[in-house]
């Protein structure tokens, strides 16, 4: 029986991949074998010691301590792409309450008082000061061209928009979902600089971090409108307030209120909505629920932000997995234990990712404790087990 330990309320379409045969799924659970969250922060929270698996039911993982899951050979999976339609169609919002100002003209709209001829005669007078622009034949700047970004272009496109995208990491997967018709820029300095509108759709990391500052908001299309789908500290707020002021922002459009953001008219601050629909958070509990339970019961990982993909048919055979710094004679190490205990590797798939690895054994017979123990005392192996 695999236990796993949920935080946050989880998508029950996304709980009941889990077979309640085989598997106990709560919120107080003792000895989880695995963890999925969705926000909750992890950081400071210790690491049980029969953890096998986090699963995050979104993208973004800084709410993990990846590195300490790491260093316990422990794969952190995420969703990507599960959210993508949500955020997409957000970032679209966000476009058009810029260009036809509708969150302002709102406001004006609710403190109208009287009816009639009185109201009507408020209307008239005061809509003028919101006139906009429509998106057709303006420029989108995409930085960032993951599942997200590239939905984001494709529909810009179909909008009438011409397109320029970046993304150093550029997939081929990515790649082939990507319109034709989308426009490439070399740098960043290039992407941006004549483009109407700006979104950004990259993770967080110390690439990113600032991205966004007060040198590349200088090097803008003085009018431009900025979008922040992505993570609140990809851009610098103080220059992006001060851009406001001067006129070189029109407006700013982001997903992560803060005190500074709030009182400015130039900016439109949502409650972090980007994932925040019942068929984003399905599709996110059910990609993750499906990728625990493929490591759990067969070793698979996909989509694991800590350790490489290894996807292996099972075949009728015990199954070792084992997680290991990616330093040389592992594997030579891993085999000489095996064939010592006159064990038969049937297959064996070894791939690393930075500074890790992981390497999957199918055998002719079952793992002998005694063997199990000795492949864990081999100085750089984090984690092993047999299914």
């Amino acid at each position: 029986m695999y236990k796993i330990l949920t935080y946050n309320n989880i998508s029950p379409a996304g709980l009941e991949r889990f077979p309640r045969e085989r598997y106990e799924v709560a919120s107080e659970i003792q000895h989880p074998d695995a963890v999925m969250l969705r926000s909750f922060d992890l950081h400071g929270v210790a690491i049980p010691v029969t953890l096998k698996a986090v699963g995050r039911a979104g993208a973004g993982v800084n709410n993990i301590p990846v590195a300490d899951y790491t260093q316990r050979g422990i794969p952190v999976f995420n969703a990507p792409g599960a959210n993508a339609n949500a955020v997409k169609e957000l970032a679209l919002a966000g476009m058009l309450l810029a260009a036809r100002k509708i969150c302002p003209a709102w406001h004006y709209a609710l403190q109208l008082e009287g009816d009639g001829k009185e109201l009507n005669a408020q209307v008239e007078k005061g809509k003028k000061q919101f006139a906009g622009f429509e998106l057709a034949g303006k420029t989108l700047a995409v930085l960032g061209l993951g599942a997200i970004g590239v939905k984001v272009a494709n529909a810009a496109m179909d909008l009438g928009m011409e397109v320029i995208g970046y993304d150093p990491q550029l997939t081929v997967e990515s790649a082939w979902q990507l319109s034709s018709l989308a426009k490439r820029a070399a740098s960043i300095d290039e992407l941006i600089a004549k483009a109407d509108f700006v979104t950004l759709h990259v993770p967080l990391n110390e690439h990113t971090r600032h991205v966004i500052n007060a040198a590349r908001l200088d090097f803008m299309k003085k009018g431009a409108i900025l979008l922040n789908f992505s993570r609140e500290p990809v851009v610098d707020e103080d220059a992006v307030l001060s851009a406001l002021d001067t006129g070189q922002l029109s407006a700013y459009v982001c997903d992560f209120p803060s005190r500074k953001l709030l009182n400015h008219p130039g900016v439109t601050a949502l409650p972090h909505l980007g994932a925040s629909t019942a068929e984003a958070e399905d599709n996110c509990a059910i990609m993750v629920a499906d990728q625990l339970r493929d490591y759990l019961e067969n070793g698979n990982i996909r989509n694991s932000v800590n350790l490489p993909e290894v996807v292996v048919p099972r075949i009728d055979a015990a199954r070792l997995c084992i997680v290991n710094e990616n330093v040389p004679n592992m594997v030579g190490q891993v085999s000489g234990a095996l064939a010592e205990a006159n064990l038969n590797i049937l297959d064996l798939i070894n791939k690393s990712r930075g500074d890790v690895a992981y390497t999957l054994v199918d055998l002719n017979s079952p793992v002998p404790d005694a063997t199990l123990e000795r492949i864990r005392a081999i100085t750089g192996v984090l984690s092993a087990r047999v299914i």
